[in-house]
C-alpha cells in the first residue's frame, strides 16, 4: 500500500520569481524559495509523481499533458534574457495521463490529452526549485474554461484516487491576483479577503466547500480576484482532499501583499 499522498495550494508569485532578478526585496525572494523548497517535506515518502493544476491553463474539458519529455513554456514577458534560458528536464508521465483520464471521464467529464503543451510558469516556477534535480515525473491538467468554482470541487473528487497511488496534486495559483492592485492601497482588501480564505480552507469539509463555491461573496473578493483562474486550483485541491482538514502551509509578501498557501493532509 502507498502511504496517502497529500494535497497544496500553491501559490507561484509572479513572472520567473526567484530565478532571475527581478527587482523585489531579497528577504521577499528568499521566503518563497525556503517555502517552495519545503512542499518536498509535504509527502510523508517521494512521490511517484506530481499532478498539477495550474492557473495558466484553461480548455474547454479537462486536458492533460501527455507528453513523455515536456519542454517549458516561457508564458510570461518583459523579463530578462536568461528568464527565457531556464532549464528544468523532469520527465513527463503517459501513464499518469491515461489514468487521469480514465478517472475523469468515470466521473462523467469528457477529457482530451496536449502531447504538445509544455510546463507553464505555474509549474517550473516552484517546482524547479522544489525538486531541483527533476528527477520526479510531472503531468500538468488544465482548469475548465468557464470557470465555475463548483465544477473544478467536483474535479478534485474525481482525481482523489490518484492520492493513494503515490501522486502528490498540486494546484498553483496566488491567493491574491489583480495584477493593477499590487499597490498599498490594495493592503486592507488583500488582508480581509486572505483571513476569509483562510477560515474557509480551515472549515470542515462541508462548510469548506459551501464557502468556496460561494467565494465571490468575501470581503473584496472582486478585487483580489478579478477573475479567478488563479484561485480556482484551490478549489481542486479542496476537492480532492475529500474530509482532510485544510491547514495554512505558509503566508509570505509578494509585492507588499500577503499571498497564502495551503496542504490538506
Amino acid at each position: 500500500m502507498n502511504p496517502r499522498m497529500p494535497v497544496a495550494y500553491v501559490p507561484h508569485a509572479g513572472g520567473p520569481v526567484g530565478h532571475v532578478e527581478m527587482g523585489l526585496p531579497p528577504a521577499e525572494v528568499a521566503g518563497w524559495i525556503a517555502y517552495w523548497q519545503s512542499l518536498r517535506a509535504l509527502p510523508p515518502c517521494p512521490p511517484k509523481a506530481v499532478l498539477v493544476i495550474s492557473a495558466h491553463w484553461e480548455a474547454p474539458v479537462p486536458t492533460v499533458m501527455s507528453a513523455a519529455q515536456p519542454a517549458l513554456l516561457f508564458d510570461y514577458g518583459g523579463f530578462p534574457p536568461e528568464a527565457y534560458r531556464l532549464r528544468w528536464p523532469a520527465p513527463g508521465d503517459p501513464a499518469l495521463a491515461a489514468r487521469v483520464g480514465v478517472l475523469l471521464n468515470r466521473a462523467g467529464f469528457n477529457t482530451a490529452e496536449d502531447p504538445l503543451r509544455g510546463y507553464d510558469h505555474g509549474t517550473f516556477v516552484p517546482l524547479k526549485f522544489t525538486y531541483p534535480d527533476a528527477a520526479v515525473p510531472v503531468v500538468q491538467l488544465s482548469l475548465i474554461a468557464g470557470l465555475d468554482p463548483y465544477l473544478h470541487i467536483r474535479l478534485g473528487r474525481a482525481l482523489a484516487p490518484l492520492r493513494d497511488e503515490g501522486v502528490f496534486l498540486v494546484g498553483s495559483g496566488d491567493s491574491f491576483h489583480n495584477l493593477r492592485g499590487f499597490q498599498p492601497s490594495s493592503r486592507e482588501a488583500a488582508e480581509q479577503f486572505d483571513a476569509w480564505l483562510s477560515a474557509a480552507v480551515t472549515a470542515p469539509a462541508p462548510e469548506r466547500e459551501a464557502r468556496l463555491v460561494a467565494w465571490s461573496q468575501a470581503p473584496f473578493a472582486r478585487h483580489c480576484h478579478p477573475r479567478e483562474e488563479h484561485l480556482l486550483p484551490l478549489m481542486v485541491m479542496a476537492g480532492a482532499a475529500g474530509d482532510d482538514a485544510g491547514q495554512v502551509s505558509w503566508r509570505g509578501p509578494f509585492m507588499g501583499l500577503p499571498q497564502t498557501g495551503y496542504h490538506f493532509a
